[in-house]
């Protein structure tokens, strides 16, 4: 885990350093989310997460997504604060998760920690505002993952994927 913080630390510093057309913000969903992006033109850009799963229930776990986006529009509903926009766009994702099954033993009523995994497909619908007084993004997302999940003894169809909503902000050098 060190390690991956560390990779993560560098990544940053090292966009900072040449940052024309990068983003770099944060992501609250289900967990947290470090968030970067990479525009290309005005139509379209990249976006990079990496995040923290399952804070609020028992099954804590990393995610790795990848999101070509596309501007789908742009509005000037309130030119004072900023300009609203609606992205949108496709991608991957996949990451791992350790779940803790209690078992009702007698004598210790231990925890039994089982790992999963999975990989999927990724859409995503954001609706923002890009502030003019200041390089920020705010925007509320819709961001669905479906593909098969694998672990011990087992395997399925990722559903929770469907519920994926979130709220991000970034920071535009």
């Amino acid at each position: 885990m060190k390690k991956i913080l560390l990779a993560l630390a560098f990544v940053f510093c090292a966009a900072s350093v040449s940052a024309q057309g990068w983003g770099l913000g944060g992501r609250i969903t289900g967990g947290i989310q470090a968030q970067v992006e990479y525009t290309f033109s005005s139509e379209n850009y990249i976006e990079g997460r990496v995040g923290l799963g399952g804070l609020f229930d028992n099954h804590l776990g990393l995610d790795v997504t990848a999101i070509y986006q596309w501007n789908i529009g742009q509005w000037d509903w309130t030119p004072k604060a900023g300009t609203w926009f609606f992205d949108a766009g496709v991608g991957a994702s996949g990451g791992f998760w350790n779940a803790a099954d209690k078992i009702n033993n007698e004598i210790d009523g231990a925890s039994v920690h089982y790992n999963y995994g999975y990989l999927g497909v990724t859409g995503c619908a954001k609706f923002g505002i890009k502030f003019n007084g200041a390089p920020v993004k705010l925007a509320i997302d819709y961001s669905p993952t479906i593909g098969p999940w694998f672990g011990h003894k087992d395997s399925g169809f990722r559903t929770s994927g469907f519920y994926n909503f979130g709220l991000s902000c970034v920071y535009c050098f």
